[in-house]
C-alpha cells in the first residue's frame, strides 16, 4: 500500500480541474436563486478523480475497528454483535423508505411491528407499557424522569425534587436528573461494590418527603448484582418515591429476571445495545421507556415520531430470531464469559472486588504496580495485538479501572486468545515496560495527546497558501 497517498487528507489529494462525475446536458433552463441562498464564494471542496476517492476512503475504512473485525471487549454497552439477518430486515424497502410525514393509513405495518415489539419488551421486563419516542438512552432517562415528575405533580406533591443516585452510577444519571430540574442525592457503596442500604436509610430519613425517585442499574456499573433491590424498593416506595431502572446493563438480565418484578416502576432500554444494533461513532440509538400499569398517562410527548425505526426493526428481528427458548441463554452466557476471563486473569490483574460478576467486571490495573505501566498503557498495547481496548478509567471508584465486557456471542477460542494477549502484556510490563508505555506501535497513528485533542479539537480544514 502507498502509505504516502494513504496518509494524506482528501483535500491534499485534490488537483484543480479533476472530476469523478459528469452531468447530462441541462434540459430545463436556468432559474435564478434568491441572493440569500447563494454563497458569496465557492465551497472549498476537494477535486479528485473517482479512483482516488474510492481508494482513499476504502483504505480509511480498513482502519475502522468493529465487532465484525475482531473481539470488542466493550460488549453490550458499546458494540454487541448484530446478526446480519437483522440488517436484511431493516433494509427491506417497504420499511426503509417510510417517511414520518406520510399518511397514517399507509404505515399500518410499521405500527403493527412497534406494537409487537412493545408486547415482547413488556414480557422481557415485567412492565406494562412502552413509548418508543426517545431517540437514545440518555433521552430515555430524561423521558423517564419527566414521567416520574409528572406523576408527583398530578398528586400535588410539588416538593419531590430530589433523585437518589448511587456513587457507582453512570454519569448520565445525575446529568439527566439535572436537566430535568432535579437535585441529586448520592448514596454510598459498600466495600463489595453494592449499595449501602444503611446509608440509603439515612438518606431516606433525611430527605424522604422530597425524594422523587431512586435511579439504579442492576447489575451495577461494576457488573455486580444488587441483591437488596426488594428492600431498597420497599424503602423508596414507603417514602413516596418511585424506582427508576437504568437499562444500560439489561443484557445479563435477559431470561434471568425482570426489573418490573423487582419493584422498578419506570425504566429505559438501550434498544441499540441489548437488542443488537451497531452504534459505534455515536449512533443510531433508541431509548424506549417502560412504565408499570397506571403510569402510562404521565409519559411526556418528547417527539412527534417514534424514534429510530430501523433500530426497532433490528430489535424485533433479534427477538424473533432467538425466540422464548433462546433469549433465556443471553444473560447466562454473557455472565459465563465474563467470569471466565476474570478468573483467568486475576492473578496478574488486580481484582478489587472478588466473587461472581455478571456480564462485566472491573480490574484496577495490573497487579504489579512497580512497573509503572498504567491501564492506559495496557489499552494502547492491546491495539498492537489487533484488539479494541475495553473501557478504561471507568467507573471512578478505582484509580486504574479497566472494565471488560465480552457479551454472550464470543466463543471460548476467542476468549482464550484475548486472555493470552492480556497475560502477554502483563509479562511485557515486567520484562520490557518501555514497549508497553510507548504503545501502540503498529497502528497508522501512534499515541495521541488525548487531553490536547479534547481541549483544542481541530474540526475544520484550511488550505495552506504557498507561503505558509
Amino acid at each position: 500500500m502507498n502509505r504516502t497517498l494513504y496518509g494524506n487528507l482528501i483535500f491534499e489529494l485534490s488537483k484543480a480541474g479533476r472530476r469523478g462525475y459528469s452531468l447530462p446536458e441541462n434540459q430545463f433552463g436556468d432559474y435564478a436563486l434568491p441572493a440569500e441562498l447563494c454563497r458569496q464564494a465557492d465551497a472549498q471542496l476537494p477535486e479528485c478523480d473517482e479512483l482516488t476517492v474510492v481508494r482513499h476512503y476504502t483504505n480509511l475504512s480498513a482502519d475502522n475497528f468493529g465487532v465484525d473485525n475482531g473481539f470488542y471487549p466493550l460488549g453490550s454497552c458499546t458494540m454487541k454483535y448484530n446478526p446480519k439477518i437483522n440488517e436484511e430486515m431493516a433494509a427491506l424497502p417497504q420499511f426503509q423508505n417510510l417517511h414520518p410525514e406520510q399518511p397514517a393509513g399507509t404505515t399500518k405495518g410499521a405500527e403493527l411491528l412497534i406494537r409487537y415489539l412493545e408486547e415482547a419488551l413488556c414480557q422481557l421486563t415485567g412492565l406494562a407499557h412502552f413509548t418508543f419516542k426517545p431517540y437514545a438512552g440518555a433521552h430515555g432517562e430524561l423521558t423517564g424522569l419527566m414521567t416520574i415528575d409528572n406523576y408527583h405533580r398530578s398528586r400535588g406533591d410539588m416538593a419531590r425534587k430530589k433523585v437518589v443516585v448511587p456513587d457507582s452510577a453512570h454519569g448520565t444519571n445525575p446529568a439527566s436528573a439535572a436537566v430535568c430540574g432535579l437535585e441529586v442525592v448520592e448514596v454510598k457503596s459498600l466495600a463489595d461494590g453494592t449499595v449501602d442500604v444503611d446509608d440509603l436509610r439515612r438518606v431516606v430519613e433525611a430527605h424522604g418527603p422530597e425524594i422523587s425517585a431512586m435511579m439504579m442499574t442492576n447489575p451495577n456499573t461494576l457488573g455486580l448484582f444488587e441483591h437488596h433491590i426488594p428492600e431498597i424498593a420497599e424503602m423508596i416506595h414507603a417514602c413516596g418515591g418511585l424506582m427508576y431502572y437504568d437499562g444500560a446493563n439489561l443484557n445479563p438480565m435477559l431470561g434471568v429476571c425482570r426489573p418490573g418484578d423487582m419493584g422498578f416502576d419506570v425504566m429505559h432500554i438501550n434498544l441499540h445495545k441489548t437488542f443488537s444494533t451497531p452504534h459505534g461513532g455515536g449512533g443510531p440509538g433508541s431509548g424506549p421507556v417502560g412504565v408499570r400499569e397506571g403510569l402510562q398517562e404521565f409519559l411526556p410527548v418528547v417527539s412527534p415520531y417514534n424514534g429510530n425505526f430501523a433500530v426497532m426493526m433490528r430489535a424485533y428481528a433479534y427477538i424473533l430470531s432467538l425466540g422464548k427458548e433462546h433469549v433465556r441463554l443471553v444473560g447466562p452466557l454473557a455472565t459465563l464469559n465474563a467470569n471466565y476471563i476474570k478468573e483467568s486473569l486475576k492473578d496478574v490483574y488486580l481484582l478489587p472486588i472478588d466473587g461472581l460478576c455478571c456480564h462485566e467486571f472491573v480490574f484496577d490495573g495490573l497487579k504489579d504496580k512497580s512497573t509503572g505501566v498504567t491501564t492506559m498503557d495496557v489499552a494502547k498495547r492491546l491495539l498492537d495485538y489487533g484488539y479494541h481496548a475495553p473501557t478504561i478509567y471507568f467507573p471512578l471508584l478505582f484509580h486504574e479501572s479497566l472494565m471488560i465486557e465480552p457479551t454472550e456471542n464470543e466463543s471460548k477460542e476467542t476468549l482464550d486468545a484475548f486472555i493470552a494477549v492480556m497475560r502477554r502484556i502483563a509479562e511485557e510490563a515486567n520484562s520490557d515496560p518501555d514497549t508497553v508505555k510507548s504503545a501502540p506501535h503498529d497502528t497508522p497513528i501512534g499515541r495521541v495527546d488525548d487531553v490536547l485533542a479534547a481541549k483544542h479539537p481541530v474540526l475544520t480544514y484550511r488550505q495552506l497558501s504557498q507561503s505558509e
